[in-house]
């Protein structure tokens, strides 16, 4: 039907067909063909019918009335003349236009995807595959967001020159360690198990597993910690004295107001002074910055940045734009004032170092590789923040096994055992270019030789089993209850089976030296961090109390992650707090319960209704 106030065009006479030349074929009857349509047949005539404007559509409003495309009519009709012969159905969608056919243009209503140039054959039209409408706008944004301007560094493994560090025989003897019938002889041992869900790392000492490590396959939103990013300030909040930042991660990231960096031309108050300015005036939103992720993101918290950027090596720590110099407490005097010699002639100008406590009888040379490698990622890293202007990733840690050798691999352990051929031949690269004298400790678990799995045969899954116990039982009878609330952790030790032989004193004691000792290490094996209290049996004599924090603070003492303990109280209670890294190692192995919702118990229906 016609709409009101539409008024058909006058009909057009038909058109005198042309007369073929003799050296081509004889070309059909003229016709017109809408080029709205396209489920003709081949070969089909269209009829010449006037065509009606759709309701709502904007139809030829807006347009000059002199503007037509070459070899249309009024009507919107194109001369059958202008075009070849139609292809067979089979060699062309419906949705394809002919070789010679303008772009037409999307309207209302229209529920096909427009014909669009095909910019790679010069001009014929192509029809939008299913799901590349959108591919311009990833084009953009990801130019936006700093695409072509290069890949994030990654943490070198090698050192600068890309060679392995020559030792003297009597400096490689020195340094290899004890060794008994041809073999390494250490305190630990590290069992490296790769699947395709994660990688999983035990330290053992003797046969005891102290400590556990999960990794899952490296991603930029969970595995995070040590990653350098050009970051964008999201909001500021004066009252919290914090900051979040939005670094690409599904959860922005926190910045607080004492991991921020101040420049001193930014101020023009004293340096003493700069620690009271407010951090709205240092950011603001929309503000971009350089930071590090210092925390992974746990649970419903995001990552924690600092703008206190450091670079770790081997054997030192590069800290840039800080004139920090120091030397790790855990070596001899004698050494740290060997390595300080070292280190007045090979620290850079306005670069900031702090020697490790690996570097512990290494050569000059050694120091001077690891130093070199450090600024050469570090100006990578500024030029990439330079050509970039947008946040995006700069600097992406190594994988977590070469991480964590590069941490923990000393001559103490007697050996790293891997079961992946891949990882073992990255490991062992790395160990040899930095510590050739440690090399053969790095071992591949031979499958043909040994079918057992690798960490079955150390037993380590036994252990691991025990540590997801919330009941741990002490070698004398004694027992600990390892519970977890929102705010902290809560240790009671009980004398269990333990009765003791002389008196009760005596058997108390006994039992919370015992209980100090797992305690230290169960905090290791399940990384647990936070507020801990610990509820040790009472004791009456004040120097038991005294003996048991100070073999507490010992064992502790081995593990490297931060702690701060509080004397025993007179209830017996020892107030603690433990760095917290990862989640640990409960929520790592294990998921929350979907009957419950994590509670540990399930309600009774029949008495609620």
């Amino acid at each position: 039907m016609s709409e009101p106030g539409d008024t058909p065009p006058a009909p057009i006479p038909p058109k005198t067909p042309e007369r073929s030349a003799p050296d081509r074929p004889a070309t059909p009857p003229q016709a017109k063909v809408d080029r709205s349509l396209g489920d003709e047949a081949p070969g089909s005539i269209a009829p010449a019918a006037p065509k009606r404007r759709r309701r709502g559509s904007r139809g030829g409003r807006g347009r000059p009335r002199g503007e037509r495309e070459a070899g249309s009519r009024d009507d919107g009709s194109v001369e059958v003349d202008q075009l070849p012969a139609r292809p067979a159905p089979s060699q062309v969608s419906k949705t394809q236009a002919p070789p010679n056919l303008p772009a037409a243009r999307p309207k209302v209503g229209d529920t096909r995807p427009a014909l669009v140039p095909d910019p790679l054959a010069g001009g014929p039209p192509a029809s939008r595959a299913a799901g590349s409408e959108h591919a311009p706008k990833r084009a953009k944004r990801a130019k936006r967001g700093g695409g072509g301007v290069g890949p994030p560094v990654l943490g070198g493994i090698v050192d600068a020159a890309g060679a392995a560090v020559e030792l003297s025989a009597e400096e490689l003897a020195r340094r290899q360690g004890r060794e008994r019938n041809g073999r390494p002889v250490g305190r630990y041992l590290m069992v490296v198990h790769t699947q395709p869900e994660a990688t999983q790392i035990a330290v053992l000492e003797g046969r005891t597993l102290i400590q556990h490590v999960v990794s899952r396959p490296q991603n930029d939103s969970s595995e995070i910690d040590g990653n350098i990013y050009l970051a964008r300030v999201q909001n500021v909040l004066p009252g919290m004295e914090a900051a979040f930042v939005d670094i690409g991660t599904p959860k922005n990231a926190v910045l607080y107001r004492g991991d921020l960096r101040s420049e001193p031309d930014e101020h023009d108050a004293p340096r003493a002074q700069r620690d009271d300015v407010r951090i709205e005036q240092l950011l603001k939103a929309g503000q971009v910055i350089l930071c590090q992720v210092t925390k992974n993101p746990i649970a419903h918290k995001g990552a924690r940045l600092t703008q206190e950027v450091s670079l770790p090596g081997r054997f030192v720590v590069l800290v840039p734009g800080s004139d920090t110099c120091g030397i790790s407490k855990r070596l001899p005097d004698d050494e740290r004032k060997r390595l300080r010699r070292i280190l007045e002639g090979i620290r850079p100008a306005g670069r900031g170092i702090i020697v490790r406590t690996a570097a512990e009888g290494c050569t000059e040379d050694e120091l001077r590789r690891d130093v070199a490698r450090l600024v050469g990622q570090w100006e990578q890293i500024e030029a990439l923040a330079e050509r970039s202007g947008s946040p995006r990733l700069l600097y992406r840690e190594p994988d977590i096994a070469v991480r964590f050798i590069r941490e923990e691999l000393t001559k103490d352990f007697r050996g790293v055992i891997l079961d992946d051929p891949t990882l073992h031949a990255e490991v062992l690269s790395y160990v040899t270019s930095i510590n050739p004298e440690l090399a053969d400790r790095i071992e591949l678990h031979d499958r043909a030789a040994d079918p057992l799995p690798l960490f079955e045969r150390h037993h380590v899954h036994e252990q691991l089993h025990k540590a997801l116990d919330r009941k741990v039982w002490l070698p004398s009878g004694g027992s600990l209850i390892i519970e977890r609330t929102e705010a902290l952790t809560v240790i009671d030790v009980n004398t269990g089976k333990n009765v003791g032989r002389t008196n009760l004193e005596e058997t108390v004691f006994r039992n919370n030296l015992e209980a100090a000792e797992e305690v230290a290490r169960q905090l290791r094996l399940r990384d647990i961090g936070g507020i801990i209290v610990i509820d040790f049996v009472d004791m009456e004599v004040k120097e038991n109390r005294g003996q048991v924090a100070k073999r507490f603070r010992q064992v502790l003492a081995r593990d490297k992650t931060r702690v701060q303990v509080l004397d025993i109280s007179e209830l017996g209670l020892v107030e603690m707090t433990r760095k917290r890294i990862s989640e640990g190692l409960v929520e790592s192995l294990s998921e929350t319960c979907p009957v419950c919702s994590g509670r540990g118990f399930t309600l009774r229906g029949e008495l609620l209704e």
